[in-house]
């Protein structure tokens, strides 16, 4: 048997990848993150399939789970929202299933910074604004970060950040990056992206606190940080296309001169 771990998205079922939704679909056993991932992405489970919302169970529980299934020669369909390789705490589960010489396989998913930027209708690299993305999230109540990655380092080259796991710790990200990016920096904070109820609130590093305050959003929010975020931007054109800079796909484009 082998155990997918599997990336749901963000919680649109149709942004689930065709491979996702195959394995779902083929899987006796399903565990999904419930209070991430909505019931109508493993709705697709087979008929009598055993499908458990681990948000309430413990590691050991669900990887009981797995070593039952294990034994029984089934496949699991481990759901995961976004995309499992970040923050889907999947590495201390891949621990257990090495020891225990349970095979498993990662399937990729949409990640929620990318399902906001597309809800948003927005690149987030932009020519000479932005051309790099920090992934990174908060300490609260989760373990600690590592020596060095702190949001000021991070701050410290300007580039645009997406903050996970920190929508209750706004006056701390605000008083961090107000000395690099400046009081009027563009902050977009994204709820339940790809829900039904997902909402987006567009503010600054100095307002966006009063602003989620009001709309009493306490969790299950990413937060963007950086100048690309302004809706109105100069920016110059990629070098992608441009006529006048050729690349082995396409060659220099003649100009007329005359």
């Amino acid at each position: 048997m082998t155990v997918y771990f599997i990336g749901a998205g963000p919680g649109d079922p149709e942004l689930l990848t065709k491979k996702a939704e195959r394995l779902i679909g083929e899987c006796p056993v399903c565990l999904f993150a419930g209070s991430l991932v909505p019931v109508e992405v493993v709705a697709c489970a087979p008929d009598g399939a055993r499908v458990l919302d681990t948000a309430v169970m413990t590691l050991d529980q669900t990887h009981a789970e797995i070593v039952a299934a294990h034994e029984n020669g089934q496949d699991v369909a481990r759901v995961h929202s976004g995309d499992p390789s970040l923050y889907g705490a999947i590495a201390e589960q891949i621990r257990r299933l090495k020891a225990d010489g349970i095979d498993y396989q990662i399937i990729p998913g949409v990640p929620a910074y990318a399902a906001a930027a597309a809800a948003l209708g927005q690149e987030l690299t932009v020519p000479e604004i932005g051309q790099s993305i920090v992934l990174t999230r908060v300490s609260m109540k989760s373990t600690s970060m590592p020596a060095g990655e702190t949001l000021e380092n991070f701050a410290r080259t300007g580039t645009t950040l997406a903050i996970h796991l920190g929508i209750r710790n706004l006056r701390e990200i605000e008083r961090q990056l107000v000395p690099f990016y400046g009081a009027d920096c563009p902050v977009i904070v994204a709820y339940r992206v790809g829900w039904p109820d997902q909402q987006f609130i567009r503010g600054t590093l100095s307002d966006i606190r009063e602003k989620v305050r009001a709309e009493k959003i306490t969790r299950t929010a990413l937060i963007l940080v950086g100048p690309v975020l302004n809706e109105v931007q100069d920016f110059r054109d990629s070098a992608l296309y441009d006529p006048t800079i050729p690349h082995v796909l396409r060659p220099k484009v003649a100009t007329n001169t005359a």
